[in-house]
């Protein structure tokens, strides 16, 4: 299935801003997440068309996957 897949903050890192992307039907926000090398304890906010989603969610085609770094303060 293609997605478009956005990262946000210092996710962009030698990385991109939004991309078009293929993965196999089934693909869970998790799987998404780590094909791109991001740690998984680092993310705060996943979002699938503007919507918060869990990680075990799975996109349809054409979705759009939106990943959020953790955000700290103090």
């Amino acid at each position: 299935m293609q997605l478009t897949v956005k990262l946000f903050a210092y996710f962009r890192d030698n990385r991109f801003k939004h991309q078009q992307m293929h993965f196999a039907e089934g693909t869970t926000v998790k799987e998404i997440i780590l094909a791109l090398g991001v740690p998984l304890e680092e993310v705060g906010v996943t979002m699938i068309n503007s919507r918060h989603c869990e990680l075990e969610q799975v996109p349809g085609e054409g979705d759009q996957v939106a990943i959020f770094p953790a955000i700290g303060g103090g």
